[in-house]
């Protein structure tokens, strides 16, 4: 079996491959690329393998006037960069000993030894640089079958690195068979290691759950992290039910992890989960406005209409009941809507302190108004309020 795919023939592709060949090197790409590249999803990152050590991958790079970035020497992993593309170069590496965080590890000259210590089976293919397949744990069947399996023994990998619990969740919603269901034997190991999930930073936790909730229906395996105790380790305090009724609602619309983990919900967001001020802000945001009042007309007009129509949908949700038919026509109305008065226009009659709080009830009257009253109501108006 080949994959044919035009990154794998571009110029960029060739510059690195060549200069790696003329190096002797036997050379591969792994995971992820040739996973999507099989599955005719996207393919992002270009990561290969290689059997010789991270100094001759920086060699062989320099000889033919690439860039080699030392990004993980000590691991073997050099980043080599051609025409601005960025080849992440791994040489064969076998595990010697992990803590559940990180590994220790030794380089290998097998190919087979550098799969058995990855994580899932359809994350073990590799390609050679004419795109031939190339299969030395069986992962093409599962990978047809959309399985997503642990490599060996289940325990023995999440305690390798216990974010592979979540890791297993995300390619799940990602990757897998919904009709399939969850593998038996990893669901076990993941209950019984768990625990291994509070020593992770939550800057991966965190990370790893955005990527997750970015899939397009993560609520299968948000209930299953739910049932077997893993979301409480993760999110305290979370709550999944409107999840799977937000993203019905969300059908058609550009996934935003934000929206779903507000839904979510949780002790702690941006702590627990290490998110980005901007991040953290956002969640924060569309949950307040889902259990506020505000209708869709004013959400519009304050904020605007991805904000206005995401936090309808997520009160639609957390309250379970369905989206007004009057949702866009009033979204529409409050993103159009212009506030008809300006601190200027009340300056001959409204000074100091007072005019902000002058500015701000005309304006709440002017929205209850449906956007409504002119200039001259809302001035007319001044006598009653200041």
């Amino acid at each position: 079996m080949k994959i044919d795919q035009p990154w794998l023939t571009s110029a960029p592709t060739r510059a690195v491959c060549d200069a790696l060949t003329a190096a002797k090197a036997e050379i591969y790409f792994v995971g992820g690329c040739v996973r999507n590249a099989l599955l005719k999803e996207p393919v992002s990152d270009l990561d290969l393998s290689t059997n010789v050590e991270p100094e001759r991958v920086v060699e062989a790079a320099t000889v033919a006037g690439l860039k080699a970035i030392p990004t993980g020497i000590d691991h073997g992993t050099v980043t080599v960069v051609a025409d601005g593309i960025p080849f992440e170069i791994t040489t064969f590496r076998k595990d010697v000993a992990t803590d559940g965080r990180r590994a220790v590890v030794a380089f290998a000259t097998d190919i087979a030894e550098d799969a058995r210590r990855r994580d899932f089976t359809m994350n073990a293919l590799y390609a050679r640089p004419n795109g031939e397949v190339v299969d030395p744990l069986g992962g093409l069947d599962d990978l047809r079958a959309r399985r997503v399996r642990f490599i060996g023994d289940a325990t023995q990998r999440i305690r390798e690195d216990y974010l592979r619990i979540l890791r297993y969740f995300r390619f799940h919603s990602w990757y897998g068979d919904a009709a399939e269901g969850f593998d038996p034997e990893a669901l076990g190991a993941i209950a019984e290691t768990q625990e291994g999930l509070d020593h992770l930073s939550r800057e991966r936790v965190g990370s790893e759950m955005m990527k997750l909730l970015s899939a397009a229906d993560p609520a299968p395996s948000i209930a299953t992290m739910r049932q077997i105790g893993v979301l409480a380790h993760v999110l305290p305090g979370a709550d999944d039910r409107a999840l799977a009724p937000l993203i019905h609602l969300e059908a058609g619309m550009p996934i935003k992890a934000e929206t779903r983990l507000a839904a979510l919900g949780g002790d702690s967001i941006q702590d627990t989960l290490r998110l980005s001020k901007s991040t953290a802000a956002r969640v924060r945001l569309l949950r307040q406005l889902a259990e506020g009042m505000a209708g869709g007309a004013e959400l519009a007009y304050r904020h605007d209409v991805d904000t206005a129509r995401r936090a309808l949908m997520l009160r639609s949700a957390l309250l379970e009941t369905p989206l007004s038919p009057q949702l866009e026509p009033s979204i529409a109305l409050g993103a159009s809507a212009k506030f008809p008065i300006s601190a200027q226009d009340l300056l001959p009659f409204v000074q100091g302190a007072a005019l902000g709080h002058a500015l701000k009830t005309l304006e709440a009257e002017w929205i209850a108004s449906g956007f409504q009253m002119d200039k001259q109501e809302l001035i007319e108006r001044l006598p009653d309020i200041h």
